[in-house]
């Protein structure tokens, strides 16, 4: 039979709660969410969340500081980093494993510290370092000359012959200390016959070899005399004195 339009509709029962929905957030007399509820709840859990994020403070007790550190992955103390050092210069410190556990950092973000120190402060540290030692060395061969204009004047004719009669790495290795300066002005003073570029090397230390000790932290770190001159004296019988 068809629906009487005229009648007044019968009122519906309001939906059942779904089931993802907890019987605490669901009003069943109107088959609605308990806004209200929901929002005091999120906002409880909210601030949990946010308590246990964040480090204790200096006055909390030891136990709430201990339950943070085992939460976060956090040794009990600074001895407990285990760095895996990226470089011999980069070894694990007491002090800043200290300074870093003050700081609550954890495991991961310890180690990272030590390797972001490898990889950009020590080339930064090796880039100063030889520019601090090759204004050093250009200091001593201008009070060796007798000053910035005549060493200046010595250094384009040496450049200039170094460059005609040496091989690119022999002259590269001999114009990069005050040792080898001077060793190659008195190659050019004795009128010394350069190395051919394809002939073979006398016996001793072999270019090669001599390439390899000038990246001994020896020659461009410490310039140990010895070592310096070793190398120094290898290049010069290299070019046939």
């Amino acid at each position: 039979m068809p629906e009487d339009l005229l009648q007044p509709a019968e009122d519906a029962a309001p939906p059942a709660r779904p089931a993802d929905v907890p019987e605490k957030f669901w009003d069943a007399e109107t088959g609605t969410l308990r806004t209200e509820a929901l929002l005091k709840s999120y906002r409880e859990l909210e601030r949990r969340l946010s308590q246990r994020a964040a480090p204790p403070g200096s006055d909390a007790a030891p136990e709430e500081l201990c339950r943070f550190r085992q939460a976060m992955g956090i040794p009990d103390s600074p001895d407990g980093y285990e760095i895996t050092p990226s470089h011999d210069l980069c070894c694990p410190d007491a002090e800043v494993n200290g300074r870093l556990h003050a700081a609550h950092f954890t495991q991961g973000q310890a180690q990272l510290v030590y390797e972001l120190a490898a990889e950009r402060l020590l080339p930064m540290i090796a880039e100063a370092a030889a520019e601090f030692e090759a204004n050093r060395q250009r200091e001593r061969l201008a009070a060796h000359y007798g000053g910035e204009e005549r060493f200046k004047a010595m250094a384009a004719q040496l450049s200039a012959w170094g460059k005609a009669k040496l091989p690119a790495p022999v002259y590269a290795a001999l114009s990069s200390t005050a040792e080898g300066v001077l060793a190659l002005e008195r190659m050019m003073q004795a009128g010394e016959p350069g190395l051919s570029r394809e002939g073979a090397a006398p016996p001793g230390e072999s270019e090669a070899e001599l390439r390899a000790m000038m990246r001994d932290p020896r020659y461009w770190r410490t310039r140990e005399p010895a070592f310096v001159t070793r190398v120094t004296e290898g290049f010069r019988r290299l070019v046939g004195q």
